[in-house]
């Protein structure tokens, strides 16, 4: 359904606060913000509902028995199309550290999908993420060793035309050989680095940063901790005022004493809110596949048969309540790292990211329980609950 009034509840305008406006729409795009309304509204909201920006997930494999890694239009775009269940507007697929082949495949079926596909009225793929495969073996994670291997620039260049040039951002760690002026040459073209699955000491870290760094994925996950004699990877990431820095808010990731931590340290202006999810999320118990691994999914928790976690079956909804639960964060400093925080780091924030004129009607709105009662993806009605 196609949306152009909507009345009632509190709009987040900007990166203010809430308030009272009626917002109009045209073309999918965010025309006027009035106090009043000129006839009849589609949408009518009640006193205790919430309008939000929509969210943006921006590391996200799969959801609902898909996976970017799959290499197909339909894996896309059967994700974009359940992510509105839980807040999501808009997303980077993410790769896998995977054979050559794979990866140029999944790149291929993005931008086939951004290209065809990615109509409104469901999450928008904004760009891709490149989760290796240059990063170290001693802290990979759920990555797949064999493929690992050390930045080449020129396979790197292929694989981004490949994409259409919407790789966004590249996971790397930074103390491997060449990883720096890789750093350099991809930043030079807007494209963030994003320091992860690292063993780097805190030396190496700031070298990295020094080469245009901006980002540290999975905060904590995947990375060399914080000792009182090396500050290491967390340690770079806390000291670092100009890097963001992702955080899986699921409790199994990271204890939420250490998601408080973080947001005490690094403030609403420093973290980005991500799932991390695989294609398990929105499904149940079992065993699936993660970039050629098997991974079992048991009570929300998923893991290689070694134990290691592979990813999450986290929603955004419940990463943004968990978040308030464990950091005692107000709305409006979750909407910093759910929204506003990521649209900036991913240079769309001229369209994405905020409730303003002239943007994408990406909305979500949330009762007084903040709950989620409804998405809107580009002025279309996405999800309603029930």
């Amino acid at each position: 359904m196609t949306i152009q009034t909507i009345t009632g509840g509190k709009v987040f305008i900007g990166e203010q606060s809430f308030q009272s406006a009626t917002i109009h729409i045209e073309n999918g795009k965010i025309k006027a913000l009035s106090d009043q309304t000129i006839g009849s509204s589609d949408i009518e909201l009640e006193d205790g509902d919430l309008v939000l920006p929509g969210r943006i997930d921006g590391h996200i494999h799969g959801a609902n028995g898909h996976d970017v890694m799959d290499g197909t239009v339909e894996s896309i775009d059967e994700m974009a199309k359940a992510l509105v269940a839980e807040g999501t507007t808009s997303f980077l697929p993410t790769t896998m550290t995977a054979p050559g082949h794979e990866i140029e495949q999944a790149l291929t079926s993005v931008f086939e999908y951004m290209t065809t596909h990615n109509e409104r009225g469901k999450s928008d793929v904004i760009g891709i993420h490149l989760e290796g495969p240059f990063i170290s073996e001693k802290k990979r994670g759920a990555q797949n060793p064999k493929y690992i291997q050390t930045p080449d620039v020129d396979a790197f260049n292929h694989w981004n035309r490949l994409s259409g040039s919407n790789i966004k951002v590249v996971t790397i760690a930074p103390e491997i050989e060449g990883a720096l002026d890789f750093i350099k040459e991809i930043t030079s073209l807007g494209i963030v680095a994003s320091i992860g699955h690292s063993d780097g000491t805190y030396a190496e870290i700031h070298r990295a940063l020094e080469a245009g760094a901006k980002q540290f994925t999975h905060l904590y996950n995947g990375m060399r901790s914080m000792h009182h004699r090396e500050p290491g990877v967390v340690g770079a990431a806390f000291l670092t005022s100009g890097a963001l820095a992702e955080i899986i808010a699921d409790g199994l990731h990271c204890a939420p004493e250490m998601i408080r931590l973080a947001y005490e340290i690094k403030g609403k202006r420093g973290l980005l809110m991500i799932t991390d999810a695989m294609r398990a999320k929105c499904l149940g118990n079992g065993s699936y596949d993660l970039g050629g691994q098997e991974v079992y999914v048991e009570d929300g928790k998923a893991t290689l048969q070694d134990g290691t976690l592979a990813g999450s079956v986290l929603t955004m909804q419940k990463a943004f309540e968990n978040i308030s639960t464990f950091t005692k964060a107000d709305i409006e400093a979750i909407i910093f790292m759910s929204s506003i925080n990521p649209a900036k780091q991913y240079g769309v924030y001229d369209r994405k990211g905020s409730i303003d004129i002239g943007k994408d009607a990406d909305l979500i709105v949330l009762d007084e329980n903040l709950e989620l009662k409804m998405t809107i993806c580009r002025g279309e009605i996405a999800y309603t609950r029930g």
